[in-house]
């Protein structure tokens, strides 16, 4: 069975392709689960080529609140009930300072009435939803400097990546917050996200990695097809991105598999495994869907235009060493 059963439909459309029956009527539930399967691939979109047709904006909206690891006390259990999922919506809009307006969403609705999803981590293996422990050499790695934690910035260096406007994490499209586009060509597929508008072409044509010594903030990517379900391998990190801005650098051994499944035209699953023996004990997969978002393209990311924090904040260290207000 799939590994994304985090909603009700994902479980039907799960169960659909499941056979558990021996002998002759296990014959019978794979001639049936294959003319199914059949079906479904005639419904779905096809590009001129006759590759699945992933090609739009995805958005992750409807999973903003659901946390990377899961609450203990839920166990092995990864679907909230109704009254959970309605006290987790509570608690996060009590959480939202009135007087904050960035916790309160600029002004906007607040996007604990945008966030459907009654998934309970987007954590899903190991199965109790929460990341594995750091190897000893990754607790020695201290997260870069953000400006978010205060004191006395030397230089632009001080601050981390995310600050800088160089990258957004290892794989923007890992986070529900950031949307993603997908252009398809013949051989390749291009992914971009939004958040820090980085881009990925990406060959189909089963050509290697780069050469190990050539690495970049975003990696070096490889995509494949498996059935209906585009699979990208990112390798060759410089080791300088980290999976969220409070968390350690990953190092140049992070690879990271993605899995981009159409479940109908409207509806697309997004998986990713990270695999980094020098930062966990053992791989780990995040999962959440996406639901095809018709309603505009991506929002411009003029991160470097309008970065006048990086001035603003090394001013400020300046006037609190020299003890003056300007």
């Amino acid at each position: 069975m799939t590994r994304i059963l985090r909603t009700a439909s994902f479980v039907v459309l799960a169960l659909a392709y499941t056979c558990v029956d021996a002998g002759a009527n296990g014959r019978i539930c794979s001639r049936q689960a294959a003319a199914a399967k059949e079906k479904e691939n005639k419904t779905l979109p096809r590009t001129p080529w006759g590759d699945p047709d992933l090609q739009g904006v995805w958005s992750g909206t409807g999973s903003l609140d659901v946390p990377l690891d899961r609450d203990a006390a839920l166990g092995q259990r990864n679907v909230l009930t109704t009254e959970e999922f309605e006290a987790r919506r509570a608690r996060l809009v009590k959480s939202a300072s009135s007087d904050n307006i960035e916790a309160t969403n600029f002004g906007l609705p607040s996007e604990a009435g945008r966030s459907t999803s009654p998934q309970a981590s987007l954590v899903v293996d190991p199965p109790d939803g929460r990341r594995p422990r750091p190897v000893p050499a990754a607790e020695s790695r201290r997260p870069r400097r953000n400006s978010f934690v205060p004191g006395v910035f030397e230089s632009v260096a001080d601050l981390g990546i995310f600050d800088r406007c160089i990258s957004y994490s290892t794989v923007p499209g890992a986070f529900p917050v950031n949307p993603i586009e997908i252009v398809q060509a013949p051989g390749d597929v291009a992914i971009r996200a939004e958040i820090i508008h980085e881009t990925r072409v990406i060959p189909l044509d089963g050509r290697s990695h780069v050469k190990a010594a050539l690495t970049s903030y975003a990696g070096d990517s490889r995509g494949r097809w498996e059935g209906k379900t585009l699979v990208v391998e990112t390798t060759n990190f410089n080791g300088k991105t980290s999976f969220t801005g409070d968390t350690a650098p990953l190092t140049a051994r992070l690879t990271i598999i993605e899995r981009f499944t159409l479940i109908d035209p409207d509806h697309l699953s997004y998986e990713a495994t990270f695999d980094d023996p020098e930062t966990w004990t053992r791989p780990w997969t995040l999962a959440f869907p996406r639901k095809r978002d018709v309603s505009a393209g991506l929002l411009e990311y003029a991160c470097h235009e309008g970065n006048y924090s990086l001035a603003n904040i090394l001013r400020a260290s300046r006037a609190a060493e020299s003890g003056t207000s300007k």
